[in-house]
Formats: structure tokens, sequence, C-alpha cells
């Protein structure tokens, strides 16, 4: 028989039995909390995996391959990817049973139970060639799944549930007490579809074009498309709008519309005896569009004469209050003795200088030479001591010379004398100057003489002077007057 003494002498001691059993406890919780992630010293296959949405995955959710587990997701982490899209990364720790996996495998994330737990679904294919360790299955393996049950329930939220509630409500009332009017519909479907079989075969008949409507329904959606943004705030204000009309709906608007049909009735009655009138107001505005683009470019004018008036109409009763006594004074001078007879002497005086003004105009409408005349006195009366004033003059001397400026001549002077004299001794004299008189040429001569040295010349200077002189606008120089 063997000696039990040492096995008994340890068994009796309780503080080696209670650290064993410690030890023993211990690992038992570290091999528990770390189940999710694998057992420890044990050979693994890693993997990364790119999904466009990690939908509620954490770490320590499955892995599997038909229904098996073979793995565990070790971490989730976001990502943006080049084209600046978000997607999530998730690091697999798979068994080595699964290795290696095929490159055309797919990944469908899946749910566990309807509380939301998810897990990865593996479906292994068919290549012969498989990720090695480390490597990353692309984002395109990443199947998309079908909608979750708890996804599915999240779209009925309290908003959509009283939305339902709402419109149940709305479509009973709708219907309630409407069977005879539903009957006769129902009735009236079938003379509907009899009747609607030779319209519909020729609109689906190849000349129609009728794929060509929706091709076109198509391209119209394109072009809409970036401008959606814009549409949906339309629809967004169309419901503040359609808020306000609710406000008014009754009695206002439904007033309005039931008295529609009378009013269609009345226009339907009316409009053919207003068509003429229409027709007459279209040639109308045919004829009054030269006039409103001639109105669109003298407006400013019409505002400026508008502004200017309104003052004046202001003081024209006063002004018309004194009208009447003139007028009295008019028709007592009209009725006096010698008014004909000196109106008619008037008017031969006028005949017979009419000729010789319209001779002598244009030299004060077209060159301004009585004005320029009356501004030279005046500027030669204009210089002054503060006591009296005294008349302008300049001196000079004449060249001399054979029939000189300076004395007696028998002819023009044509050069001649000595030194500077000989080359200054012509005469330059035009009595007759052009002042744009009828059968003149169009140009204001005097003044605008070009002085031709070492030459003789008298009367009009060759050429044309134009019309521009002293003291002349703009505006009278642009027309000439």
């Amino acid at each position: 028989m063997k000696d039990r003494s040492g096995i008994q002498g340890v068994a009796s001691n309780p503080v080696l039995v209670g650290a064993v059993t410690v030890l023993v406890i211990l690992v038992a919780v570290f091999l528990a909390y770390n189940a999710n992630n694998g057992l420890p010293f044990v050979s693994t296959y890693d993997l990364k995996a790119e999904v466009p949405n990690a939908q509620a995955l954490v770490k320590g959710n499955e892995v599997r391959i038909g229904g098996a587990r073979v793995g565990v997701i070790k971490s989730v982490v976001p990502i943006q990817r080049d084209n600046g899209d978000v997607a999530a990364r998730l690091s697999l720790s798979l068994d080595k049973t699964a290795e290696p996996l095929p490159k055309d495998s797919t990944l469908i994330i899946r749910p566990k139970s309807p509380l939301g737990l998810k897990y990865v679904q593996l479906v292994p294919g068919s290549s012969d060639e498989g990720f090695e360790a480390g490597e990353t299955i692309p984002l395109a393996a990443a199947k998309p799944e079908p909608v979750d049950i708890d996804e599915f329930f999240d779209v009925f939220d309290e908003k959509t549930r009283t939305a339902i509630r709402r419109n149940e409500a709305g479509f009973g009332n709708a219907l309630a007490g409407r069977g005879p009017q539903l009957n006769e519909a129902f009735g009236s479907l079938r003379e509907l579809a009899e009747s609607a079989g030779a319209p519909l075969r020729n609109l689906v008949a190849p000349s129609t074009n009728f794929g060509g409507f929706f091709r076109a329904l198509a391209a119209f959606n394109a072009t809409i498309a970036p401008v959606a943004q814009t549409n949906g705030n339309l629809f967004v204000v169309l419901d503040r709008t359609f808020l306000a009309f609710a406000r008014v709906s009754r009695p206002y608007i439904q007033e309005t519309i039931e008295k529609g049909p009378e009013t269609l009735d009345t226009a339907i009655e009316d409009l053919p005896a207003i068509d003429p009138f229409l027709e007459s107001s279209e040639r109308f505005f045919v004829a009054l569009k030269p006039g409103t683009n001639a109105l669109a470019e003298t407006a400013p004018v019409l505002d400026a004469a508008q502004v200017a008036g309104i003052p004046v109409l202001r003081e024209s009763p006063a002004f018309n209050a004194q009208l009447e006594p003139t007028a009295d004074a008019l028709l007592a001078f009209q009725e006096a003795p010698g008014v004909f007879n000196g109106l008619d002497l008037l008017i031969d005086t006028n005949e017979t200088l009419n000729p010789a003004i319209r001779f002598i105009g244009p030299a004060q409408t077209t060159c301004n030479y009585l004005t320029l005349a009356f501004r030279n006195v005046q500027s030669a009366f204009s210089g002054n001591n503060g006591r009296s004033s005294w008349l302008r003059a300049l001196s000079f001397q004449a060249p001399e010379g054979p029939n000189a400026e300076s004395g007696f001549a028998s002819a023009p002077a044509s050069g001649g004398g000595e030194g500077e004299n000989a080359r200054k001794n012509y005469l330059h004299t035009n009595p007759y100057p052009n002042t744009a008189a009828p059968g003149q040429p169009q140009e204001c001569e005097a003044g605008n003489e070009r002085y031709k040295a070492g030459a003789t010349v008298i009367g009009n200077v060759p050429g044309n002077q134009g019309t521009e002189t002293s003291d002349q606008s703009s505006e009278q120089r642009k027309s000439g007057s």
C-alpha cells in the first residue's frame, strides 16, 4: 500500500486548496470574458471588410458561414473613401477552417434577433483564388440586405401613425353615404372599358410613338433632378399656402365653388358677345405697341416735364385769373379803329422783310454771330477803375511797301518792300463772308478764315470752314444751328 500521507497533507491544507480554487475560477472567468473574441493562444485567419453601412454592428458580433459561427468582429471603424463617400471597415477574426476565403465571396449584414442584434454572413464564392490573411474584402462584395424588421417598424413613427389615422378618417368620411354613386361608377366602368378599346389601341400604335412619351418623360425628370431641392421647397411653401386656404375654406371657398357652375354658364353665354371686343382689343394693342416702345424712350422726358409742370399747374389758377382781363384788353384792341389797317401794314412789312430775314437769319441761328457781336461790344467796355469805364483798343503797325494798307494804294498789296515787310505786305480781305445763308455753302466763314501767308487773298477763302464758332453749345454744334 502506498503512502498517501503527502496527498492527505495537501488536501488538509486549507490555504493551498483555496488558492487553487481561486486560480481555477480566474481562468474560467478569463475564458468566458474572451469567448466572443476567440480562445487565447489559438491561431486565427484575420481579414478586413468594407461595407457601405455597419448597420448597428459592434465589436464581438458573430461571423457566420452557412449559419455556423466561424469568427467574430474585432473592431468597427468609419472610413472616408477617395470619392468622399463614408463607409465602415470591419476587422474579422475567423477560424482557420475558413482559410482561404474565395475572392468572389460576398457578405451580408443580417439580423440575429428582432431586438436589433446583427451578425455578418459570409457567402463563399467559387473562385480558385482566395484572400490572404490581412487582405481587405472590397466594398463591391457587400451586398445590400433586405429591410430589417426593426427598420420596417421604425417607419411607423408617431407622425406617420397620426397621418394614417387621419387618412383613414378622411377616406371613410369621403365614402360614407355614397354607396349609390359608387355603384353607378362601377356599373359605368364596363361601358368605359368597351368604349376605351379603340382609343387605347390607337394610343399604343407605333405611329403614336407612345414609348417616346416615356422617354421624353425620363429626359424631363433628368432635367429637373438638379433642382429637386428647389421643388421640395416649393411643396413646403405650397403647404403653407394651402394651410392659409384652409382657414378660409368654409364658408368662403366653399361658396365660391358652389357658385362656379352658374358662373361658367354665364361665361358660356357672354363669351361669344365678348369675343368681338377681344379681337378689337388685340388689334388695338398691336397698333399701340409702337407707341408703347416710343413711350419707353420718352418716359424720362415726360417725367422731367411732369416734375417741372406740377409747380406750374399750382400757379396756373392765378395766371388764369389774369387771362380774362388780358383777353378783354385784346378784344378791345381788336375792335379799336385802325388796328386791322395796322395789321395789314405789318403783314406787308413782314413780307417785304422776309427775304432779307431769311438771308440774314442763319448768321445767328447757325453761326451765332449776333450774340458774338453783343458779347464783343460788352467786352470792349468791360474794363473800369471803379469810377468809370473805358474802351478797349489794340493798335498795330501795318506793313510798309507798295500798295500797303498803311497808305494810299493803286492795287491790292502783293508783296514788295524791304526785309520783313516784303514777306508781310499782302492784302487779305473777305468783305462778304459766307454765313450759311440761302444759296451759300453751309459754313460760318467770318472769323474762321485760315491766313495764307505769302499770297494775296480777296473774297471767300478756299474750302469749307465748318459751322463752329465761339460760345456755341454742343447741341447747336450737332444740329448746325
